[in-house]
């Protein structure tokens, strides 16, 4: 199915998320199909494409939102404990994504997609996933035993059932973190078409005129016309 491999293939770049949602809302009559899908995903793709798939979440439930077709969001309401407990397992094998989970959740509250408390009970539950540096699949590999025993580094990748992500997951993750942090910077400084947002922004942030900065401009003349005298 396309749509699998839309999701398959998710990356960090916002192209690629808002690319599989509007495959989504095209065949917005197979909505539930679509949703069973998602889910089907993050239960079976590698933890580099969960956090992929949570972002593009976002992107869905927000078009689908803008598009007033709400199914989507109602179905993604009801199983957002299911899609974090994928991305950000209990186990600790997610703790890489708790982060990612934080930012989209947050995303959602403010789009108005999840209520405050919602976002609060799951914030609770996230608290004791992203502090698991003990756990065995998230150590560091002891070089010196792997090349001693080399059954050592296959024990070591499964560890309590849980498997440890290899070279290429872990530089492909860095790679689309530093990439999403690239497009967050320039979101910060982006500036609207009609550049005056950030203008009314520092408008709205300085205060009245009082008597004292009359008082202070007074003060100020008179030092300068003291300095050109002297000169």
């Amino acid at each position: 199915m396309r749509f699998t491999s839309q999701l398959q293939h998710l990356n960090a770049s916002v192209n690629s998320s808002q690319k599989a949602a509007h495959y989504a809302l095209k065949y917005r009559d197979m909505d539930e199909d679509l949703h069973s899908c998602i889910l089907e995903q993050l239960e079976r793709n590698s933890m580099n494409n969960r956090a992929n798939i949570m972002y593009f979440i976002e992107h869905l439930c927000d078009m689908a939102q803008r598009e007033n077709h709400l199914n989507f969001v109602r179905m993604m309401q009801k199983d957002i404990l299911m899609v974090v407990d994928a991305v950000a397992p209990s186990d600790g094998s997610g703790a890489a994504n708790v982060k990612v989970v934080r930012r989209v959740l947050q995303g959602l509250q403010q789009k108005s997609i999840l209520q405050p408390n919602t976002v609060t009970e799951i914030e609770e539950c996230l608290k004791e996933r992203d502090t698991v540096a003990e756990h065995p699949a998230l150590s560091p590999i002891d070089a010196n035993a792997q090349r001693e025993n080399p059954a050592h580094q296959a024990a070591f990748a499964k560890a309590n059932g849980v498997t440890r992500p290899d070279k290429r997951q872990i530089e492909q993750r860095i790679e689309e973190d530093r990439e999403r942090h690239k497009r967050l910077r320039e979101s910060i400084w982006a500036i609207g078409a009609d550049g005056d947002e950030e203008f009314e922004r520092l408008w709205d942030e300085v205060s009245d005129i009082g008597e004292d900065d009359y008082i202070a401009a007074e003060e100020d003349a008179m030092e300068r016309r003291q300095a050109i005298e002297v000169e």
